[in-house]
């Protein structure tokens, strides 16, 4: 029940960064990395929104009970010998 009720509150942090970015880029500022590499002009936005979009998922597989098959499956072959 814990893992649910993380994963839950771990997706609305997600969606709430995707939601409030202008409020995010207000008070922290812009990245210069982003604003060269994604867009001269809004880089820094749709770097946040992705970081939330990430978030989200990885929410969802804990709601969901899947992020330790998740990433067994991607990564944990690199450690595993």
């Amino acid at each position: 029940m814990g893992k649910i009720i993380g994963g839950f509150i771990i997706t609305a942090l997600g969606f709430l960064m995707i939601w409030k970015t202008s409020w995010i880029v207000k008070n922290f500022g812009t990245n210069a990395w982003a604003e060269a590499k994604l867009g001269s002009s809004g880089g820094t936005r749709i770097m946040y929104k992705l970081i939330g979009l990430i978030i989200m998922f990885l929410g969802m597989l804990m709601i969901t009970g899947l992020s330790n098959r998740f990433l067994i499956a991607t990564v944990g072959k690199v450690f595993v010998r």
